[in-house]
């Protein structure tokens, strides 16, 4: 319209084409072509073709359009690429011939990976120094587009969780299971730095099994895979070091996982409840065994008391500790701390009272599982610098193998999950029962 030497052209100038969300339809001699996502900058126009998945006739919404969100990220950062720091024409020029390459750092499997601002300022830095420099380059692999710029440090950390369902009945086998985790988070400079870590047991340590590893590990020792089937009636088991050579990636990431049989849990328990009219006597003990370290971030005892209507009055006396009563949560929740006593156990003893629920009350929880007898007591705890393998990595023992010494940190500790220890008065599902065999 400002322009006297070209026409108004309904399709194209109308007030009623204005498009207020950069998507356009172009028409063609063939055909159109829908949805084109189109950005004016800085006296540029950026637009890319984005890829719909779906049928075109009609329309679907644009928000149903995964495609017009990646479209929006990368001309977002082919903006940013092209615009930040430009001084003149020449820049822009020379920045126009390092698009391909962009490309090829930002969709490296045709979807882009990452289009934020310092994504782009590394990937044009990366670009620069590769075409100032006589020396051949490593192609960086298409899963590692970006090297990492800054303070070379390596972090391991070796996490076991421990399971356990213990019933104290005669026909319930008790059970625990060991499941160990080794995550990894490696800062390195250069393309393909490598790392290699040893995972370490004591001489009496429980030897791992069923080892998993990321796909990043470049070579496993066979005998490492051979443990994962330990012939019990053989003391041949391999008993480490497991030795992991890797490229890492960028993110932290899980370097493998393992489990192991361990001979004891770490807390042996007893609950026993018994019902009194409208009122509840509970027992619960609990001892720590000796091989086992005494010192917790945090040990409590959750104690549910659900399907018994309102809690009226608690009276208990704990050994060591505190007891909190959640009446609204049907729950009793004893803090055991940090510690246990010298004789290694403790002990909760106490009477429960249950009220008529009002009106005004809010409704006690549920659980179709926790009714009559059948209820548990579930623990929490965190045990650091241990674990009930025995399995660590020694900081001194990490190779790495880069341009820079990196700062190496470990660590290990022991969590509890799903850990209960069920009502010996009542039922409890089982996994396992033993078999009694009958005189014939």
């Amino acid at each position: 319209m400002t322009d006297a030497e070209k026409n108004f052209l309904e399709y194209r100038d109308s007030c009623s084409r204005i498009n207020k969300t950069s998507v356009y339809e172009l028409l063609l001699e063939g055909g159109t072509l829908w949805p084109v996502l189109a950005i004016q900058h800085s006296g540029l126009i950026f637009a890319c073709l984005s890829l719909v998945e779906q049928q075109l006739k009609p329309h679907p919404p644009l928000i149903s359009i995964r495609g017009i969100s990646h479209a929006f990220a990368l001309l977002s950062g082919l903006i940013t690429f092209l615009i930040s720091g430009q001084k003149n024409e020449t820049e822009l020029s020379t920045k126009c011939t390092q698009i391909p390459a962009f490309l090829a750092q930002a969709c490296p499997f045709g979807t882009p990976t990452d289009t934020n601002f310092g994504y782009v300022n590394i990937v044009s830095s990366s670009i620069m120094q590769t075409m100032g420099s006589s020396s051949p380059i490593q192609k960086p692999p298409a899963w590692k587009p970006v090297g990492y710029k800054g303070k070379p440090q390596v972090f391991v950390g070796v996490t076991e969780q421990v399971k356990s369902m213990q019933y104290d009945q005669q026909g319930l086998i008790d059970m625990w299971q060991v499941y160990g985790t080794v995550s990894c988070k490696c800062d390195l400079e250069g393309i393909l730095p490598t790392v290699t870590i040893n995972l370490n047991l004591p001489p009496n340590g429980s030897p791992l099994q069923d080892i998993l590893v990321h796909p990043c590990v470049t070579s496993v020792d066979s005998s490492i895979i051979t443990s994962s089937s330990v012939d019990e009636a053989s003391d041949s088991a391999f008993t480490g070091p497991y030795k992991f050579p890797f490229s890492p990636p960028l993110d932290l990431f899980h370097l493998c996982y393992y489990t192991s049989q361990v001979p004891v849990p770490p807390i042996l328990g007893f609950y026993q409840l018994k019902d009194e009219e409208s009122q509840v006597k509970l027992v619960v003990n609990l001892k720590l065994h000796e091989s086992i370290k005494n010192g917790f971030e945090f040990c409590d005892a959750h104690i549910p008391l659900f399907n018994r209507g309102q809690i009226a009055n608690v009276e208990y006396k704990v050994s060591t500790g505190h007891l909190e009563v959640l009446k609204e949560k049907s729950l009793l929740f004893w803090h055991i701390g940090q510690k246990f006593p010298k004789t290694l156990e403790v002990s909760l003893s106490g009477t429960v009272t249950f009220g008529v629920e009002s009106a005004n009350h809010v409704q006690p929880p549920t659980d179709p599982l926790c009714t009559g007898l059948t209820t548990y007591i579930k623990l929490h705890f965190r045990i650091p610098d241990f674990t009930l393998t025995g399995c660590y990595v020694d900081q001194h023992a990490v190779q790495v193998y880069s341009s820079a010494k990196p700062k190496i940190t470990t660590s290990h500790d022991l969590v509890s999950s799903e850990y209960y220890i069920w009502n010996s008065k009542g039922e409890a599902p089982a996994v396992c029962r033993s078999l009694t065999l009958q005189p014939s």
